[in-house]
């Protein structure tokens, strides 16, 4: 392992800020920013070499790669704090307007949904992700529950079933199986799965997630979700695309 790799990993495991999933999407973050930086030309770094140089070599490459806001918002707060920690805020910019990253849009009543594309289900090269982003867009799947998913035991024909063991706060629910799209991706998914769930027999939950949200990185993909209920408690529209049906 590298130096760079090696001190950020000991930074993490000295310095266990924020939530599970904030911690291990921070170190996965560092790990893509240790390699990456690796790739750039700068080598024999270790955990305090950071410099304004550095960031702004990151961010000019994060830029070029047409990341969304949110992607880069996330990598921007690691990178912030991995500064602090080393006792050197100042080496990254308070504002992100100062590197060009554009905001976010936010508006009310209208859904944040990712679309996801078949351009993004190209650059995802790991077969188990993308059935979990196939089923997210399709039924509105949460994360976990996609992952964890034993499809064959979860279709009822016209119904999928969630168990409370994968569901967020362990409350089991049911979705509707409402069109033949729905239907084809479940089907693959389940051809794909067998009697198992989406995470190989040789990784663990938390090892997938963190494959799950390294690929998601790598292609650009922020979040994915199919029809869910929208602030009023009604159901939003849909709008039917290659995969399954999304919130407009």
């Amino acid at each position: 392992m590298h130096d760079l790799n090696y001190g950020l990993k000991q930074l993490c495991a000295r310095n266990r800020d924020g939530s599970f999933a904030t911690q291990v999407n921070r170190e996965r973050i560092l790990t893509l920013v240790a390699n990456q930086l690796r790739e750039m030309g700068f080598v024999n770094m270790h955990v305090q070499s950071l410099k304004p140089k550095h960031v702004e070599a990151l961010v000019q490459r994060w830029l070029a790669e047409g990341l969304s806001a949110g992607t880069l918002k996330n990598r921007m707060a690691t990178l912030r704090w991995w500064a602090e920690k080393n006792g050197k805020a100042n080496v990254v910019a308070k504002s992100n307007d100062a590197y060009g990253i554009p905001d976010r849009r936010y508006v009310t009543n209208v859904s944040k949904a990712r679309e996801l594309t078949s351009d993004d289900l190209a650059r995802v090269t790991d077969p188990y992700t993308r059935m979990s982003l196939r089923l997210q867009a399709a039924f509105g799947l949460r994360r976990e529950e996609s992952l964890k998913i034993r499809p064959g035991w979860a279709d009822r024909g016209d119904t999928l079933v969630l168990k409370d063991s994968w569901a967020k706060g362990g409350r089991a629910r049911e979705i509707p199986i409402r069109n033949a799209e729905q239907r084809h991706v479940l089907d693959e998914v389940k051809k794909f799965a067998g009697r198992g769930s989406l995470i190989p027999a040789d990784r663990t939950y938390v090892q997938q997630l963190r494959r799950f949200e390294y690929q998601c990185d790598q292609a650009g993909i922020d979040r994915v979700h199919g029809h869910r209920a929208d602030s009023t408690g009604g159901r939003n529209r849909l709008v039917k695309t290659f995969s399954g049906c999304f919130v407009v």
